[in-house]
C-alpha cells in the first residue's frame, strides 16, 4: 500500500505532521544538549595529588596524606592544608577551613564541605552544593 499523496490530506493532518517534526526535533536537540552540559560539568573536576568521584552536585575528593593536594571541582578550587588524627584544614574557594571527625558540614563559596574520613594514607571530604 502507498502512503497518501500529501495533496490529498487535510490541511489540519499535514500541519500536524510538519508540527510533530519539529518537535521531535526540538526534543532531540534539547537531549543532547543537556547530555553535553551535565558531560562538561562531570568532566570539569581535575585534581592532583587527590582522586575525585563527583555526581551533578556533590564530590567526594579523597586527598593524599603528606602531599599538598588539590582539586578543582564544581567550579571551585579545594586545597590541601595539612592534617592531624581530628582535624583537616583545608583551603576552599580561597577561605581557609577546618574540619572534625563527626563535626557538621562548614558552608563556604556556595558548598557545603564535611570530613568524611581520616586515614594514616588519606583524607576523605565531601563537597556538595548548598540545598538553599
Amino acid at each position: 500500500m502507498q502512503p497518501p499523496d500529501a495533496s490529498s490530506l487535510s490541511p489540519g493532518w499535514t500541519a500536524f505532521r510538519t508540527l510533530g517534526r519539529v518537535n521531535m526535533r526540538r526534543t532531540t536537540v534539547s537531549l543532547l544538549a543537556a547530555l553535553a552540559l551535565g558531560g562538561a560539568l562531570l568532566a570539569g573536576c581535575s585534581s592532583e595529588g587527590a582522586s575525585t568521584n563527583c555526581g551533578l552536585d556533590q564530590c567526594t575528593v579523597t586527598f593524599d596524606r603528606g602531599v599538598q593536594g588539590n582539586a578543582s571541582i564544581l567550579g571551585v578550587e579545594a586545597k590541601f592544608v595539612q592534617a592531624d588524627a581530628n582535624t583537616v584544614t583545608l583551603e576552599v574557594a580561597g577561605e581557609q577551613i577546618s574540619l572534625t571527625t563527626g563535626g557538621q558540614a562548614v558552608d563556604v563559596g556556595g558548598l557545603q564541605v564535611s570530613l568524611s574520613s581520616i586515614t594514616d594514607n588519606e583524607v576523605s571530604v565531601q563537597i556538595a552544593r548548598n540545598p538553599g
